[in-house]
């Protein structure tokens, strides 16, 4: 994905806030080996951008005076209730240094599976995106992984998926094989047995008087 940004000339508390209210918003670009610079995006068009998913997980061409330059978006600044980015963050990509960034997972199949379609489980995503190290050029948009072959009693987990060539997870501490999606078994309800009331014996019935 593509994006346009302009240099920003001014900064500070005052600058931004007059800038947000021209339908611009204020944004840095650092990392490499150059210094930190500040821009600015045209509001309209980084919203709509922002609800796209390749735009948070990719890596991103930014034209600035003319010029295309690799990044990556790090971090997002919201109003607390308007919608409004207050401010947005890059990272500059080198194309010959690995990257860390977490990676959508798009799960599907699990319906013909036979935990769902057979064993009529529920199938339950526990990690929706995937920290993965890989050099900028082989950076997945997100990572696929089919479910049909779920069964009930078993879970998905980090090692039973392939990851795509030259791509590696990142995970920390003893979770080395984290569980991706969980299969629940269906809840099986047990009916109380029906007592007959021409059976049952009277409520006091057969106490005699002392």
């Amino acid at each position: 994905m593509n994006f346009v940004a302009f240099e920003r000339a001014k900064q500070g508390t005052g600058a931004s806030r007059r800038l947000r209210n021209s339908g611009r918003t204020p944004a840095i670009v650092y990392g490499g080996s150059a210094e930190p610079l500040a821009i600015e995006l045209d509001h309209n068009a980084l919203w709509h951008a922002l609800k796209k998913e390749a735009f948070h997980s990719s890596v991103l061409d930014m034209e600035l005076n003319g010029q295309a330059s690799k990044v990556l978006l790090r971090d997002v600044q919201y109003h607390p209730y308007k919608q409004l980015v207050l401010h947005i963050d890059f990272q500059r990509v080198d194309a010959k240094t690995k990257l860390h960034m977490k990676v959508p997972m798009h799960y599907s199949g699990a319906e013909e599976s036979p935990a769902v379609k057979i064993d009529k489980c529920m199938v339950n995503p526990i990690v929706t995106e995937l920290d993965v190290a890989c050099m900028p050029s082989d950076l997945p948009e997100f990572i696929a992984v089919d479910l049909s072959g779920l069964k009930k009693g078993f879970s998905l987990h980090l090692k039973d998926v392939k990851l795509p060539k030259g791509v590696t997870a990142v995970t920390r501490g003893s979770q080395n094989n984290p569980a991706l999606v969980s299969v629940v078994p269906p809840v099986v309800e047990i009916e109380a047995p029906v007592v007959d009331a021409a059976a049952a014996p009277a409520k006091g019935k057969g106490k005699g008087k002392k």
